[in-house]
């Protein structure tokens, strides 16, 4: 089966939305496995399909994930074992430390972003540890984000900044990190109106309270 929907003169991001919606509402199996394209046309419509090959100005806007083991593992009710943790304590604190963020804080974040897999890969192409995607990878430093070291000290040089931004804010910050901080400044410095922000922020906290990472 196959997907047409055309949206005259919205944004892309809510005429995505309503792509997928409609996707989901139709029950069309393969856009299960199918990614999603679109284009703007001279009039301002949007167009959706899972067809690009049918109109050379289709381009990619979402990458639908085909298989559970391509989201980081803070998906899976699993939590990560302790030799997972373990192996990247002295790289937290070290990164701690040299950028004066609280430990606790940057495990709760990779806890909800990789579940400590350094070789977590997002379907919105966020990578590593800390699920940074390559522009804030170099705008911080990092060469491989594959490394854990690269990428946890470049996670916790953007948590610094966004902490600065706004006054120690912690919740702010982490919806920052998941958002972007231009989402959060256009949302007057409040948490942006998105359903992933609002329900990520409360779950980072939750890791950050929690009495298990007392002893980090």
């Amino acid at each position: 089966m196959y997907l047409f929907l055309t949206i005259p003169r919205p944004s892309l991001k809510y005429a995505l939305r309503l792509a997928l919606l409609a996707s989901a509402a139709l029950g069309l199996p393969s856009l299960c496995s199918a990614d999603i394209y679109s284009f703007r046309d001279e009039n301002g419509v949007v167009h959706f399909s899972n067809l690009p090959h049918l109109d050379k100005r289709y381009k990619l806007v979402y990458r639908i994930p085909t298989a559970p083991s391509q989201r980081p593992n803070a998906w899976s009710p699993k939590g990560p074992s302790v030799v997972d943790i373990a192996r990247l304590v002295p790289i937290i604190d070290n990164a701690a430390k040299a950028h004066g963020v609280d430990a606790r804080l940057i495990h709760a974040v990779i806890r909800a972003e990789s579940g400590y897999n350094t070789a977590a890969v997002s379907s919105k192409g966020a990578i590593g540890v800390m699920q940074l995607i390559p522009a804030t990878g170099q705008r911080y430093g990092a060469v491989n984000l594959q490394d854990a070291t690269e990428n946890i000290f470049a996670g916790t040089r953007y948590l610094r900044d966004l902490l600065n931004m706004f006054n120690g804010n912690v919740e702010l910050a982490l919806a920052g990190y998941n958002a972007g901080e231009n989402a959060v400044i256009r949302a007057g410095n409040r948490i942006p109106p998105y359903p992933e922000t609002i329900a990520y922020v409360p779950k980072v906290m939750g890791f950050y309270r929690s009495p298990e990472l007392a002893k980090f």
